[in-house]
């Protein structure tokens, strides 16, 4: 849930190297006689990330549709949705909903990254945090418009696949919009908290390297992370961004099964533990395989 979207498809390779490394994690969905896979994306990138082995881009290859979280090359329903549960109301700013020692504290991480308050002022603070955070990752050289997302629109574009979502921008960011005052600003605190001392690109980087290098219990070992602990980020991304929409993918994942086969990419922390995806659709009876 980047903000802004991303503006660009990564591009789809045509040659697809033998000495591809592995990236990410990839499941086979056996129900019914269907086969369908269930495969891991991140939302930023690198060039280098490209092609994608050849097991993710023939199991795209073999399936009749692809599906992902959202289209991520629509702007404009995103927009609307930022604007909604996003932005204070006309002649609301910020500054009204923060404490001054939170607004001090932001003033100065805007001011390290050359960002004026007048041009953030409208968002609420779960989107300053969320941009501030998108800012630090990128600098450390990933790009939102290479994410895994673009280069599987790319490929299934290439091979005429319908595309089916999950969710939609209003659902994914009504989310974090139902957060109260006191929790945003905890929020934004907690993270600009996490920029200072180097925690968010450790984490964010961390994630990243692990998804490229297939790295499962790196993977795990960064989600009990993320997920653990008394923050209102922890219990946020515990409870609502992964505990509340998990079920919920994992039931219209098997409605689209129902129906046929599909490949399936979703962000990759919901596809770990007991409570991930992999995990529901085998509780309901589906033969799941990790490929890798």
């Amino acid at each position: 849930m980047s903000i802004p979207p991303a503006p660009a498809a990564a591009p789809a390779d045509a040659i697809q190297l033998n000495d591809v490394p592995r990236r990410g994690a990839l499941y086979r969905v056996h129900h019914e006689g269907k086969t369908s896979y269930l495969f891991g994306t991140i939302h930023v990138g690198k060039q280098d990330f490209f092609p994608l082995e050849p097991q993710v881009t023939e199991a795209l290859a073999k399936s009749s549709s692809l599906v992902l979280e959202l289209d991520v090359r629509a702007s404009g329903p995103y927009y609307r949705a930022l604007e909604r549960h996003g932005q204070y109301p006309a002649g609301h700013t910020i500054s009204e909903h923060l404490s001054p020692a939170a607004l001090a504290k932001l003033q100065l991480a805007l001011d390290k990254v050359k960002l004026p308050l007048t041009s953030v002022e409208h968002y609420r603070p779960w989107v300053v945090a969320n941009i501030l955070v998108g800012q630090e990752i990128e600098k450390s050289g990933f790009n939102r418009g290479l994410g895994v997302e673009s280069y599987l629109l790319s490929n299934a574009a290439q091979q005429k696949k319908p595309l089916q979502e999950l969710e939609t921008a209003d659902y994914q960011l009504s989310l974090f919009g139902a957060m109260d005052d006191a929790q945003q600003e905890a929020y934004l605190l907690e993270n600009i908290a996490d920029i200072e001392s180097g925690a968010a690109l450790r984490k964010s980087a961390g994630l990243v390297e692990a998804w490229g290098k297939a790295d499962a219990s790196r993977i795990a070992a960064l989600t009990r992370e993320l997920t653990t602990g008394d923050t209102v980020s922890a219990r946020f991304m515990d409870a609502t961004l992964l505990g509340k929409r998990n079920p919920e993918m994992a039931a219209s994942i098997e409605a689209i099964m129902r129906k046929g086969d599909a490949f399936i990419g979703i962000g990759l922390l919901h596809l770990v533990g007991d409570k991930g995806v992999p995990a529901l659709l085998r509780q309901h009876g589906y033969q799941v395989e990790k490929v890798y």
